[in-house]
């Protein structure tokens, strides 16, 4: 899915895990005769992506990558026109809910997951090193020119990947192939959505017995395990989101997490407090000063050694492009395309200019920036369903670096913005591979997708203030948001130099980038790749509070015994239940910091 950002880590297709995508589907295409684009399709569509757009921002700042919105957004927007269907008569089809699938996708894994951007620019703020307070319409005013940019950046080259390449978009094909699942009939879909509804409501009590009503803890400390367990957050959260998510990711990749939690918070601490490293045995001084390091280390020679490995694969993108099939929009017009980017990018150009105070010049070298970067990410997410978001991210950091040297502002906004881009186009293919597998018209899902950004974009514009300021981001009790450190920190790292850290972080930091690389080349063994610890995650692991990594390992293991012992249940039951327990409580949480909003 989703990664260590979203995409890295994101869900696999049913019955399956991330690391092994799905192939792409051979349905047959439907009849010409249907109805797809009609009034109560965008209309649920509209609803579907406010939804995902202000709930990925909880997701992902507590669990730290975007879980597979697809497929949340697919059974949302089949139930939705169900009902609608008993009321008017009319039944749904797959083709529209694909389009409501189409605008989540793109609110919530393309928009919403940039609110990790959000919150690194806060964690700067709170240290002292920025003074950048985005209000609400800037942060809508930032997302929405960027995301609509990467869906128009990508629109020409749907040929190439999806129809010339065919690569697999493991997540799309997911969706894709639950549309089909869900048109079958009452029969075949209502175990799916029953299951989807036990799931939200078990997500949603566990949170109001938390956090309204106080019959339960927010989390359980394993003092066994070291008296400052609670201070360093080793136990595990009363609550089936982070449950939700290992059941999505898998056992490798949580058993990965699970070594990371355990040599980043079991291990290290006392030895780095005694050896006067670190000041006090808390989480957020013993991950700032000290094992953010070695985590991020990890987390970017394992995203970079894995590209390098593809150089291949990413040369192929570059050599496909010269085509002339990919001038081809298929029913979406070229002259769209080019007059959208050309004014979305002129734009975005001058927000930041005026809100932000980014030069011109260096917003169009992002706009640039950007489209490698997309190139890149659109190849690797096709073939192994990981979507190197802030790996590439922080590509672009020391990019700026060089061009605007020691400017911490123009480091995260130009990164954010070329993030943002990327984002977007990669997950307007996810869109694109389910709509070949259900028989979509392309025209039709761009149109979603250029609706559902700025939708996105609005709901997080909104939501974004609203968690942060009811539950925190990086503070003790806040949401962690591993992967807002990791860009923050390289921010802060990149302005002050190297030689701001404490040289044994230096040590560790140079280590973990020698030992993720050769993670990353033993992951590629064929032979026993499947036993090495993924990088990416066990330096995810080390970022996240042991509160939220203990249930997702335990869901890790669950899905793979589940899978064993009863792998027909598993494919109908696993992935509907995990997407209820992970939004049952993001839109629980998003509601009750609406209400102390002020």
């Amino acid at each position: 899915m989703a990664t260590e950002d979203a995409g890295a880590l994101e869900a696999p297709a049913p019955g399956q895990r991330s690391h092994q995508p799905a192939k792409p589907s051979k349905a047959a295409a439907p009849a010409p005769r249907r109805r797809e684009l009609t009034a109560r399709a965008v209309a649920v569509a509209i609803v579907v992506a406010a939804l995902m757009g202000a709930a990925e921002p909880v997701v992902v700042l507590k669990v730290g990558y975007g879980p597979n919105i697809s497929v949340v957004s697919a059974f949302l927007g089949f139930i939705a026109i169900s009902l609608m269907g008993l009321v008017t008569g009319v039944r749904g089809t797959r083709w529209e809910n694909n389009l409501v699938q189409t605008a989540g996708t793109a609110a919530g894994s393309g928009v919403g997951f940039m609110a990790v951007v959000l919150a690194a620019i806060d964690m700067l703020n709170q240290r002292g090193i920025l003074d950048l307070h985005l209000s609400s319409p800037q942060i809508f005013a930032w997302l929405a020119p960027s995301g609509l940019l990467g869906v128009l950046l990508a629109v020409p080259l749907r040929k190439h990947y999806i129809d010339q390449e065919n690569l697999t978009f493991a997540d799309g094909t997911a969706a894709g192939e639950t549309l089909l699942v869900l048109d079958e009939g009452p029969k075949q879909a209502g175990p799916r959505v029953a299951a989807l509804g036990i799931g939200g409501a078990l997500s949603a009590f566990f949170t109001l017995a938390r956090q309204t009503f106080g019959w339960i803890p927010e989390t359980i400390a394993f003092n066994f395990i070291t008296k400052n367990a609670d201070a360093l957050r080793i136990g595990s959260e009363l609550g089936v989101l982070s449950l939700g998510a290992g059941l999505l990711i898998g056992m490798r990749v949580t058993l990965s997490m699970g070594l990371g939690m355990t040599l980043a918070w079991i291990v290290a601490p006392e030895p780095l407090f005694r050896a006067g490293l670190v000041p006090a045995l808390t989480f957020n001084l013993v991950l700032q000063r000290w094992i953010m390091w070695p985590a991020t280390g990890l987390m970017v020679a394992g995203g970079l050694a894995a590209l390098v490995l593809k150089w291949k694969v990413i040369a192929k993108t570059f050599r496909g492009l010269s085509s002339k099939d990919v001038d081809q929009t298929g029913d979406f017009p070229i002259k769209w395309v080019l007059w959208g980017a050309i004014a979305c990018a002129i734009t975005l150009a001058a927000v930041q200019k005026i809100s932000l105070g980014f030069p011109l010049w260096l917003s169009f070298v992002s706009v640039g920036l950007s489209l490698v970067l997309m190139l890149v990410g659109i190849r690797v997410l096709g073939e192994t369903n990981w979507a190197p978001i802030s790996a590439m991210a922080n590509v672009m950091q020391a990019v700026f670096a060089v061009l605007a040297p020691g400017h911490v502002p123009i480091n995260m906004i130009g990164s954010g913005m070329s993030g943002a881009v990327a984002a977007n186009g990669e997950h307007l293919m996810q869109d694109y591979r389910a709509g070949k597998i259900v028989g979509s018209t392309n025209r039709n899902l761009t149109i979603l997708q250029l609706i559902g950004v700025p939708v996105g974009a609005l709901a997080v514009a909104i939501a974004y203030p609203m968690v942060r300021d009811k539950y925190g981001v990086g503070g003790q009790g806040g949401l962690s948001s591993p992967i807002s450190v990791k860009w923050a920190g390289f921010a802060e790292l990149l302005a002050k130099g190297f030689g701001a850290l404490p040289a044994s972080a230096l040590y560790a930091l140079l280590i973990a980038l020698v030992v993720g690389v050769v993670l990353t080349l033993l992951e590629g063994n064929a032979k026993f790749g499947r036993f090495i610890p993924s990088p990416t995650a066990v330096g995810l692991g080390m970022l996240i509070p042991g509160f939220a990594v203990v249930p997702m390992v335990i869901g890790g293991v669950a899905s793979a015994l589940w899978s064993r012992l009863s792998p027909r249940t598993e494919t109908v039951y696993n992935t509907p239940l995990a997407s209820g327990f992970i939004t049952g409580e993001a839109l629980v949480l998003l509601i009750l910091a609406a209400v102390a909003f002020k």
